[in-house]
């Protein structure tokens, strides 16, 4: 078994599954949030916005793992475009790390929230509200790099053959799609249909990915 191909369709896989868990603890990596709404979940149930948090802290450290492990496994093939995704991601990665600081004084904001009314109240809404604002715009900086580094090792994998084409090439598609709606939305744009296509083209890809890896791990001598 081939552990750095195995570690790295598991970091796939593991990314995945900490998104979802992380969602279920009420945090959203993606869409709009309603501050009010927000600040009562957070004063109602604490130690649960406290674990969505870590758990989408380790999902961003299953980032860095990840690009680590596919630049060990693949990079013999092209060093520098193994250079080019493993910078990329770690990037991607430190972006969110960075961002959980201001996040996380959500805290803070839904203790005082309680205890405040009228012109008060609406000013700490407002700060919950450029908060999330914050983490939206740090957020899809950190899918630019994301769609490099996914492009990256997309590419790797057709010119060199190392996973099925239609795999590869769908990664190409893919990667180019959502990095052109993470552009569309740094601009403002209206149109965002973009961006949530090349997100589940993303999903789609990473899980096939992921498993096809876990497969190939195995029976490879």
């Amino acid at each position: 078994m081939n552990i750095e191909i195995w570690l790295s369709g598991f970091f796939f896989l593991f990314i995945i599954v900490t998104n979802l868990v992380s969602d279920l603890f009420g945090y959203k990596t993606l869409g709009d949030v309603d501050a009010e709404s927000q600040l009562q979940f957070i004063n109602k149930s604490p130690t649960k916005f406290k674990i969505g948090v870590i758990i989408i802290l380790i999902e961003h450290l299953g980032i860095i793992s990840l690009a680590i492990t596919l630049l060990i496994a693949f990079s013999p093939y092209n060093i520098i475009l193994g250079i080019i995704w493993c910078i990329s991601r770690i990037i991607e990665a430190l972006i969110q790390i960075y961002d959980k600081k201001n996040y996380w004084g959500l805290l803070n904001i839904a203790i005082n929230y309680l205890d405040t009314s009228g012109a008060e109240k609406d000013a700490l809404i407002e700060s919950s509200n450029s908060i999330f604002n914050t983490k939206k715009f740090r957020f899809s900086i950190a899918q630019l790099f994301f769609s490099i580094g996914t492009l990256g090792y997309s590419i790797l994998f057709v010119i060199y053959g190392v996973v099925p084409l239609f795999i590869g090439w769908f990664g190409i598609v893919a990667s180019i799609l959502y990095g052109l709606g993470s552009g569309m939305f740094l601009r403002k744009s209206p149109i965002k249909a973009l961006w949530s296509i090349g997100g589940l083209l993303i999903l789609i890809f990473e899980l096939t990915l992921g498993i096809w890896l876990l497969w190939y791990s195995v029976i490879i001598p």
